[in-house]
């Protein structure tokens, strides 16, 4: 009788065991439910959580969180005072290049003699090279930081092309270039607005290496995944050791120094077809043009 009534007690302490046992695991992970909900709401804080009655891996999680709850912010305010310091430089040099730019037109109506007349376009001719730059160095960094974020959604891909073929149609007539649209519909899942950024920056190069005589041809071809808009031209052609580098910012090839612009129209594209899940590449030979592809993906 004594051997079942210490067998019952024994049985009676185990359940007791097994009952106290899980329900501490189920305060444990009731709590770390409550610290990864709060993390995840942005709500977080350790003053929130007695660290005493914490197990030794919930303190853990309480201390993880509590470093990435400051990083996070830490990261959002560097990039509210980036994004302060950014809008200070376009303030601050928008106002000196407009008047730069108006001083070398009053100067260019005056009676000049040849050489100042020279001297006067190339100051006009730097202020707006300046102007520019500091327009793709503010879009750049507020990419790159972001601060302007792209929205990437399902649309045809023919209006944004048909847009940047035309505001680059006067400046390829004027330089003796033909510009032509192939075959250009399709549909993919891309930021309209930065896309047709991105077209423009290639059709700029394209314009700028291109002879007068050459021919420009934009089309897109659908592949399975990707759709890509190819942008090709009769240019001098880009060896293949220049070929990785052109992408790169500030970057300009041997010889291109003599053209127009401030090599940050490629980086820019490659930037704009990264942050919507797609890519940039180039087919080139010296003496054979060249062809940029903007990759951009068909389905979300």
């Amino acid at each position: 009788m004594t051997g079942y009534v210490i067998a019952g007690i024994a049985l009676l302490l185990a359940l007791a065991v097994v009952a106290y046992d899980r329900w501490r695991t189920a305060c444990t992970m009731r709590r770390l439910d409550e610290m990864l909900t709060a993390a995840m709401n942005g709500s977080f804080s350790k003053q929130n959580f007695d660290e005493s009655r914490l197990s030794a891996l919930e303190s853990r999680l309480a201390r993880y969180l509590t470093a990435s709850a400051l990083s996070e912010r830490n990261v959002r305010e560097q990039k509210d005072q980036i994004s302060a310091l950014i809008s200070d430089i376009s303030h601050q040099t928008k106002t000196p290049v407009a008047n730069l730019q108006l001083y070398a037109q009053l100067l260019s109506e005056q009676p000049l003699t040849p050489q100042g007349k020279d001297c006067s376009a190339a100051i006009s001719a730097q202020a707006e090279k300046l102007q520019r730059l500091i327009e793709v160095l503010v879009k750049t960094s507020r990419l790159e930081t972001g601060i302007l974020a792209l929205h990437p959604q399902p649309d045809e891909i023919t209006p944004v092309v048909e847009r940047a073929a035309a505001q680059y149609a006067p400046k390829a007539a004027e330089k003796g270039i033909t510009l032509t649209l192939g075959p250009h519909s399709g549909s993919a899942v891309f930021d309209p607005k930065w896309t047709e950024e991105a077209v423009c920056n290639l059709l700029d190069n394209a314009v700028k290496y291109t002879l007068a005589g050459g021919v420009i041809t934009v089309e897109v071809k659908n592949y399975e995944l990707f759709s890509a808009i190819q942008v090709s031209d009769t240019g001098p052609g880009i060896p293949e050791g220049e070929q990785a580098k052109i992408f790169g910012r500030f970057y300009r090839a041997p010889g291109a120094y003599q053209a127009e612009g401030v090599g940050i129209g490629l980086y820019l594209t490659r930037q704009i077809a990264e942050k919507q899940g797609g890519y940039v590449k180039v087919e080139s030979a010296p003496g054979k043009g060249s062809t940029f592809s903007l990759y951009i993906p068909r389905e979300a």
